[in-house]
């Protein structure tokens, strides 16, 4: 390894056209994928970004996004999912918590469910996937405490490979570490971004469909930074050929990429600070001022300050509403609510309640906070609850008229 980053470090002097595309061909014609990674990485990290360059930058990300899938591939076909990794996701939601070894993970989860994980004053307690159950305005969601993760977890150190995988499952990603080491967040962010999980952002806007000739076509009404000729080589490094692609966002090369990637998962994220009641607000306000994110939840799960906060940011990030469903003749109530996202058609409520359901019914009665005449209008099933419900109240009272199901009287039009 030494050996062939010598010769590219040698060969890449100056930094020309040239010599860039005589490393991008050295690259490939090296022997293991982790090698390819490290002499990408370097080659991207020595070469100066200007216009003379950004086209053959732009394929060698595209090229080690590419490697990167193929390596997560690999590692997951090896060992990932096994040996307590294997968990069954459960409730209404899956959460993960990600954080550095003896942040507080274990205690957190203790407090927040019935789970029994380990803790102690010192590192790697934790060393399988430990579940929990946390209930929360009648939604109940599973809570997942991992090993702490730790530098080089993409390579396999400290079972990395194993929480990474985990992690992409989840509908939500909590990273939480103390306040000793903030930048652990950033740290553990750049982790989950390398490998293919991006957090608080949404999936690029990019629509495509593949044919079997005639090269790639490229429609956007939107005025791009990248020409079109590097779109179409990066494009093509990513393993698509022939293609007509509507661009609805103005893109940056990292985003083009995602959008060809077909590893990526967009996840939902807090970002936690533990062990707070050390703190001062001043404390507090110096290291929200040295970390990246804006809205950081400072929390003591030892003595339970901020959790009930912590509990309700987790509420809302995950865009719950709680349907209640009730038959014709009875009354408006609040009894054993049926969990889901706001945006849900009322099509996607009838369909969770029984097969072939949705299919014989056109119209329900709302109730709820967002209803302006309450019960005394017929809905049709077009329509999203979370324009019914827009307020904090989550609450919809769905009446559905004739039809049994699981020995309750539910009823439908």
């Amino acid at each position: 390894m030494t050996v062939v980053l010598g010769v590219l470090e040698k060969s890449s002097k100056g930094r020309d056209i040239n010599n860039i595309q005589k490393n991008i061909d050295i690259i490939r014609r090296m022997s293991t994928i982790e090698e390819q990674i490290l002499a990408i990485e370097k080659e991207i990290r020595e070469t100066p970004y200007h216009k003379g360059t950004e086209h053959h930058i732009g394929k060698l990300r595209a090229r080690l996004s590419k490697l990167r899938e193929k390596l997560l591939e690999s590692s997951t076909k090896k060992g990932g999912g096994g040996g307590g990794y294997a968990v069954k996701k459960q409730g209404d939601a899956t959460i993960i918590l990600i954080g550095p070894p003896s942040s507080g993970k274990s205690t957190l989860i203790n407090k927040f469910t019935n789970a029994q994980s380990r803790v102690a004053p010192y590192a790697f307690t934790t060393v399988s996937v430990i579940p929990g159950m946390m209930e929360y305005n009648d939604a109940k969601i599973q809570i997942l405490d991992v090993p702490g993760l730790i530098e080089g977890a993409e390579e396999g150190k400290g079972r990395g490979r194993e929480v990474l995988s985990v992690a992409r499952g989840a509908d939500l990603v909590i990273l939480m570490t103390d306040y000793k080491r903030s930048d652990a967040l950033e740290r553990i962010h750049k982790t989950l971004d390398r490998n293919g999980i991006r957090l608080n952002i949404v999936r690029p806007n990019v629509v495509y469909e593949k044919k079997v000739s005639g090269g790639i076509t490229i429609h956007s009404n939107i005025k791009q930074d990248l020409n079109k000729e590097m779109m179409k080589n990066i494009i093509n490094e990513l393993g698509v050929k022939n293609a007509d692609i509507t661009i609805n966002e103005k893109l940056t090369i990292e985003r083009l990429i995602d959008a060809f990637s077909p590893n990526r998962v967009y996840l939902p994220a807090l970002f936690v600070i533990n062990k707070s009641d050390l703190l001062t607000e001043k404390d507090k306000r110096h290291i929200s001022e040295n970390v990246i994110y804006n809205d950081i939840s400072f929390i003591s799960a030892e003595t339970s300050s901020g959790l009930t906060e912590l509990k309700e940011k987790v509420w809302e990030t995950l865009n719950f509403i709680r349907i209640y469903l009730i038959s014709r003749d009875e009354a408006p109530h609040y009894n054993s609510p049926l969990i889901t996202k706001k945006d849900v058609k009322l099509a996607d409520i009838a369909s969770k309640i029984g097969t072939g359901f949705a299919e014989r019914i056109t119209r329900a009665k709302i109730w709820g906070s967002g209803s302006k005449f309450p019960g005394e209008r017929e809905t049709g099933f077009e329509p999203a609850t979370s324009s019914l419900a827009r307020k904090r109240t989550t609450t919809v009272l769905l009446p559905l008229q004739g039809f049994a199901f699981q020995r309750k009287r539910v009823f439908f039009n």
